[in-house]
């Protein structure tokens, strides 16, 4: 379904779970776990079917950003972290959400670094995996170059200092079977994907080469849980460790997963649910 957040601006939503479930004499209040996709350009349709394990525990919020995937398509001036950021306070409004749970991975890690920045009291706790505070190129070109050696290598580099077309498609084949060390089966996956890769070129070629959403972590009034692969290429664990240093040590939960790459949660994921798991149901 498509649901109004502002006058002209329709965003794809997928609910999992009911809100209300029956606990005795009374109906109990799950919380809403808003998961924020990657990219840019990409959907939500990443996160399912392995978030529904979650549904038991956290009423499932699957959207896609303004402009991605089957939510309408917008200028490219909206193509921000500071639109997509507010777009998550406009969405739970929208929905009648009050203190969601917010999971943002890869790209979607980005927006939810500018929404902890830009909303510190809105959410009841975030979830921050897999994702990167800044372009920190030379990071990823070694972890690229670990892994996939000097072409794996040079290709990143191709596609990260000039983003089109053209770069994307080598990268594309050459680097992404590095993201991950478990590879799914079949590319029914990526079939699944409503890509829009003017937004992916727009942002790596233009705000992401730029960014620092270092500073406005201070401002985390809940507590956030980092996730990381110690594997992952394209958001080196480095980055993690920074993010975690820049959030309040109070409300920081930081932990790495020997054996993931980009999203533990792909790699890893007994261990990696086990922890959301327990995230979201701790008080």
């Amino acid at each position: 379904m498509r649901i109004a957040i502002a006058p002209n601006v329709r965003l794809f939503v997928d609910i999992e779970g009911a809100g209300l479930v029956p606990d005795g004499p009374l109906l109990r209040e799950k919380p809403a776990l808003v998961l924020l996709h990657g990219g840019p350009g990409y959907d939500h349709s990443g996160f399912k079917p392995a978030f529904s394990r979650l549904a038991d525990v956290a009423q499932i919020v699957y959207y896609d950003h303004r402009g991605h995937g089957r939510s309408d398509r917008r200028p490219r001036e909206e193509w921000t972290l500071d639109t997509f950021a507010d777009d998550v306070v406009r969405l739970c409004d929208a929905l009648g959400i009050a203190r969601p749970i917010v999971l943002g991975q890869s790209f979607g890690g980005f927006v939810a670094q500018r929404y902890i920045a830009r909303h510190p009291g809105h959410a009841a706790k975030v979830v921050l995996s897999s994702t990167s505070p800044r372009m920190n190129l030379e990071r990823k070109l070694a972890m690229f170059e670990r892994l996939g050696g000097g072409e794996a290598r040079d290709v990143a580099e191709q596609f990260w200092r000039a983003p089109n077309e053209g770069t994307w498609a080598r990268y594309s084949d050459v680097c992404k079977p590095y993201y991950n060390q478990l590879r799914a089966a079949g590319d029914d996956a990526q079939r699944r994907i409503v890509f829009n890769e003017e937004i992916l070129f727009a942002s790596a070629g233009g705000e992401q080469q730029a960014m620092d959403l270092l500073p406005g972590l201070a401002h985390a009034r809940c507590p956030v849980l980092v996730m990381a692969g110690e594997l992952d290429p394209v958001c080196p664990l480095q980055d993690s460790l920074d993010i975690a240093a820049a959030l309040p040590a109070s409300r920081v939960r930081l932990a790495t997963f020997a054996k993931s790459g980009h999203g533990a949660w792909r790699d890893e994921p007994e261990a990696a649910f086990d922890l959301l798991r327990r995230f979201i149901v701790e008080a």
